[in-house]
């Protein structure tokens, strides 16, 4: 009796985790759609589509899903395939559907989609494909910007297309990442 008490909270604890986990990173028929993005990402996706519109943050104004979290993108990603699958797209789950302006976003550059290798459509703006990040907690937050991460440095999708001006939260090897992490505007 004494041990299982012991080893209760842990795994109330766990149980709890997973759950929340369970709740933010799929649907409850994951059959029925055969994705892994998190419910907010499916919320914002509807049946086919999915709003995007600008937002001001602490770091400056990104693009954001209508439920207000930040969209990244994804150094090592190319135009045309997504690099981020598996536990990393659990981490930084796709935003998943054919991407829309919000009313009134003052955009410049383009939106797209990109079949993943599961074979759901992946929103797109200037090419890169479009991910949210499971570290943010709450609205307005972009606390994945300038991680270097899952092979590769992540960046906060800006309307303009330049990389989000925040401090890096960790450090590389030095001599950058492949990809497009280079200096310059642009992504």
């Amino acid at each position: 009796m004494r041990n299982r008490w012991l080893v209760g909270p842990g795994l109330v604890a766990a149980a709890v985790v997973l759950t929340a986990c369970a709740a933010k990173t799929g649907p409850t028929d994951p059959a029925a759609s055969g994705s892994s993005a998190p419910a907010s990402a499916q919320a914002d996706a509807g049946a086919s589509s999915v709003t995007i519109k600008t937002m001001s943050t602490s770091e400056g104004t990104v693009l954001a899903t209508a439920h207000g979290r930040t969209i990244y993108w994804f150094a090592k990603d190319t135009s045309t395939q997504s690099n981020c699958t598996g536990s990393c797209a659990t981490y930084w789950p796709p935003v998943i559907g054919t991407p829309v302006a919000a009313s009134g976003a003052m955009l410049s550059g383009k939106f797209g989609t990109i079949k993943r290798a599961d074979g759901e459509t992946q929103a797109t703006y200037d090419g890169h494909p479009l991910y949210t990040y499971a570290g943010d907690t709450a609205k307005r937050q972009v606390k994945g910007n300038g991680l270097n991460v899952s092979g590769g440095l992540w960046w906060a999708a800006t309307p303009s297309g330049s990389k989000l001006g925040a401090k890096k939260k960790s450090s590389g090897s030095g001599s950058g990442s492949s990809g497009s992490g280079g200096s310059g505007g642009g992504w």
